[in-house]
């Protein structure tokens, strides 16, 4: 069998912020969203990314693999969305699995059907990106729709696959209560879900969009203030899901 090659943006190492422990953080390149508050525009294309083989991946993971091991982590893959490539993202947590590593899927479950059965009893944990539960703040904020996301964590949640959710929290967009109370509700009936992870909206990635001369939606945009995170975190924890 022809073992598939694949196109990366770049990897790094980072703790408490890619699932538990330090991380080595594998960016794929390619995303078929384009999120009003993206911080990494710079990943939107596969053409833009730098082809790679599985076997070139896990050597320089290996490289790190006492360190990430030691501080109970392990690999994650992220993006741009990873379930562009599912053939060669499949091979890389299979042959990290074998090695022994913890493994995370960070993605938005819009591509969820692309992952199969195999490619998740391999996954230790999914990071999933439910960015509205509402659909037309859903389709206005990402350019996709919310179903295949739902469907994904459904579908989870009946394999045993632990999650947990990621809420990138913007002002006029994704704070109002009715909204977040439905989320909280189907979040809680997912038994399989750990935690939720409230994202401030930050305008990081704003440099990233000057250099590449595209407009950044959200630059007007206020962060929210710790009052408001609280509120909404608070919602969460209402319905008896941990939050963050």
């Amino acid at each position: 069998m022809t073992v598939p090659t694949g196109r990366i943006h770049s990897w790094d190492l980072s703790t408490g912020v890619d699932g538990p422990g330090t991380r080595f953080v594998l960016f794929l390149s390619g995303c078929p969203l384009r999120c009003l508050y993206c911080a990494n525009p710079d990943t939107w294309h596969m053409r833009d990314g730098r082809e790679t083989t599985v076997d070139d991946v896990m050597a320089e993971i290996e490289k790190y693999r006492a360190f990430i091991t030691t501080a109970g982590g392990g690999v994650t893959i992220t993006g741009g969305e990873p379930l562009l490539q599912p053939a060669f993202i499949g091979e890389v947590l299979r042959r990290c699995k074998e090695a022994g590593l913890h493994t995370a899927l960070d993605t938005s479950g819009f591509l969820g059907a692309r992952a199969t059965d195999e490619l998740l009893a391999d996954t230790d944990l999914v990071l999933l990106d439910i960015k509205s539960f509402d659909i037309g703040t859903y389709r206005k904020l990402t350019g996709g729709r919310l179903a295949p996301t739902l469907s994904f964590a459904t579908r989870l949640d009946r394999l045993g696959v632990p999650m947990w959710i990621r809420y990138v929290l913007v002002p006029g967009w994704t704070d109002d209560p009715r909204s977040v109370d439905a989320l909280a509700g189907f979040v809680a009936e997912l038994g399989r879900v750990e935690r939720v992870d409230v994202l401030p909206f930050h305008k990081l990635g704003a440099s990233k969009y000057d250099a590449l001369g595209i407009p950044f939606p959200l630059r007007d945009t206020p962060v929210p203030g710790p009052a408001l995170i609280d509120s909404v975190r608070k919602r969460f924890k209402e319905r008896g899901v941990p939050a963050y």
